[in-house]
C-alpha cells in the first residue's frame, strides 16, 4: 500500500487516479465482437463461446428442469441467507414506489407524472472467478417490483457448460424465467442487438470486467440503454483512532479480492491507524484463498494522511467513491457532508459487505469518479417517467398568449399558431 502524507491539494489528481486498464487494442476487440454478433446471432455467440469459455453449446437457454435440479444442490443454510437477504431487499427497494399527484399550474391546467416499467430489461450477471448470485438479487429484485414485463439474465457458464446453483436459485425467487449461459462481451451484445435465442433489451444492467464495461459503453451510443457506467470495485475508508485496525484491515481486502484492477483507500488525519490497518492487512491477507487477487490490489492501493476532516472531506468528495466507510467518532456528521459517494457505511459494526449482500441497499453502483453525477441502482432504474398535461378551454385562454408570445419571439410560427387556433375557437 502506497502511503501520501500530508500531500497538498493540488496533488490529489495524481493520487485518486484509477487504475488503466484501457487500450485501443482492446477496443478493436470489443468492436469487432459486437459486430459479428450484430450480424450472425447466435453462430458468433457460440463462437465465442468456445473461444473465450472454452465450452461448446447447442443451445444457450437453461430449462426449467435444469433450474429446478440446480436448486436441490444448494445448501439449505445458504438458501435461508439468500432468503432473508431478498426479503430486505425487497423491502427496501418496495419503498421507493412513487405517487404521483395532479398539479394544476394555473387554472384550467394540470400536470402530472406516472412511472411506467421499462419493458424489456437484461440482466448481466459476472460468474468467472467469483459466482455473483447477490447481483441476481440486486437487479432481479427490482426489475420484477417495477413490473419490467420480460427480464432476461446472461451469465458465463463453468468448463462443463453449467450455472453456479446458486445463481439459478437467486434467479427463481427473483421471479427471472429466461436465463442464458452466455458470458462477457458476447452476452452484453446478444441482449443489446437480439439473437435468434436472446431477446432483444431495451436497457442492460450489470457489472462486470473492463471488457464488458467497454462493450456497455458502446452499444449505449446507439443501440440500447444501460445502467451506468460500472468497472472495478471501490472502496475508501475514513478512520480516526476510534476506528479498529482488523475491521478497516478486512474491508479494505473484501473490495480487494473483487480482481486485481480493484481500488482501496484509507484516508485519516492518524498516521498510527495507518500502520496498524498494515500490520493488519499482512496478518489477515494470508489466510485469504484468493490473497494473489487481493495482494495486487493492495499493492496498487493509497493510504492517505491529512490534516483534518475538513480536508479529509474535500478529498472524498474530490474522489468520489463507489464504496464508503466512516469509521470516526463523528461518522454520522460526516456522512451529512458527503456529496460524491455511490454507498455509505456508518459507524464500526457497518461492513461494506453488509451492502453488497443483505441489508437492503443495492450494491450495483457506479465506479470510476461516476459517483458525481449518477446514482446507484434504484427502483427507478428499472421506469421511465411519462409528463402529462391536460388543457381545458380556460386554461388555453389564459396559457394560449404566453404560449404566442414564446413561440414568436423564438420565429416558431407554427408553434404559435397550434396555441392561437385553439383559444380562438371554443368547440361546442
Amino acid at each position: 500500500m502506497q502511503i501520501f502524507r500530508n500531500p497538498i491539494n493540488t496533488t490529489w489528481t495524481k493520487i485518486i487516479e484509477r487504475p488503466k486498464t484501457e487500450s485501443s487494442a482492446s477496443k478493436g476487440v470489443v468492436k469487432d465482437i459486437l459486430s459479428n454478433i450484430r450480424k450472425n446471432g447466435d453462430v458468433a455467440v457460440r463462437e465465442y463461446t468456445h473461444r473465450f469459455d472454452k465450452v461448446d453449446m447447442d443451445d444457450f437457454r437453461v430449462s426449467r428442469k435444469e433450474v429446478q435440479s440446480a436448486i436441490k444442490k444448494v445448501a439449505p443454510e445458504l438458501i435461508e441467507a439468500i432468503n432473508i437477504a431478498a426479503d430486505n431487499i425487497r423491502k427496501f427497494h418496495e419503498a421507493q414506489r412513487r405517487f404521483y399527484g395532479i398539479t394544476e399550474t394555473m387554472p384550467g391546467v394540470k400536470c402530472w407524472q406516472k412511472a411506467v416499467p421499462i419493458e424489456k430489461v437484461g440482466l448481466y450477471i459476472p460468474g468467472g472467478s467469483a459466482p455473483l448470485f447477490s447481483t441476481v438479487l440486486m437487479l432481479g429484485i427490482p426489475a420484477h417490483i417495477a413490473g419490467c414485463n420480460e427480464v432476461v439474465l446472461c451469465t458465463p457458464p463453468d468448463k462443463r457448460g453449467n450455472i453456479h446453483p446458486a445463481i439459478l436459485y437467486a434467479a427463481s425467487i427473483s421471479n427471472i424465467k429466461s436465463i442464458y449461459k452466455i458470458g462477457g462481451v458476447q452476452a452484453i451484445a446478444a441482449m443489446a442487438y437480439g439473437t435468434e435465442t436472446v431477446m432483444k433489451a431495451d436497457k442492460i444492467f450489470g457489472p462486470g470486467n473492463s471488457w464488458v464495461t467497454m462493450a456497455k459503453q458502446m452499444i449505449s451510443v446507439e443501440e440500447c440503454a444501460i445502467d451506468m457506467p460500472a468497472g472495478p470495485s471501490e472502496l475508501l475508508v475514513i478512520a480516526d483512532d476510534s476506528a479498529e485496525p482488523a475491521f478497516i484491515a478486512s474491508d479494505l481486502l473484501s473490495q480487494a479480492e473483487h480482481g486485481p484492477d480493484s481500488q482501496v483507500l484509507l484516508v485519516t488525519c492518524h498516521e498510527l491507524i495507518i500502520e496498524k490497518v498494515i500490520t493488519e492487512l499482512e496478518i489477515q491477507i494470508k489466510t485469504l484463498p484468493r490473497a494473489a487477487i487481493a495482494l495486487k490490489a493492495i499493492q496498487n492501493s493509497r493510504a492517505v494522511l491529512l490534516n483534518d476532516e475538513d480536508e479529509i472531506l474535500s478529498f472524498v468528495n474530490q474522489y468520489a467513491p463507489e464504496h464508503l466507510i466512516i469509521a470516526t467518532r463523528t461518522a454520522t456528521n460526516l456522512a451529512d457532508r458527503i456529496i460524491n459517494a455511490g454507498s455509505v457505511f456508518i459507524g464500526n459494526y457497518t461492513p461494506e459487505s453488509a451492502g453488497d449482500y443483505a441489508s437492503g441497499t443495492n450494491h450495483t453502483l457506479p465506479t470510476h469518479g461516476w459517483t458525481r453525477a449518477f446514482s446507484g441502482i434504484n427502483l427507478d432504474s428499472f421506469c421511465k417517467i411519462i409528463s402529462f398535461q391536460e388543457i381545458s378551454f380556460e386554461g388555453i385562454k389564459t396559457l394560449g398568449p404566453i404560449i404566442e408570445t414564446m413561440a414568436e419571439a423564438e420565429e416558431l410560427i407554427a408553434h404559435k399558431r397550434a396555441a392561437s387556433i385553439r383559444f380562438r375557437n371554443e368547440i361546442i
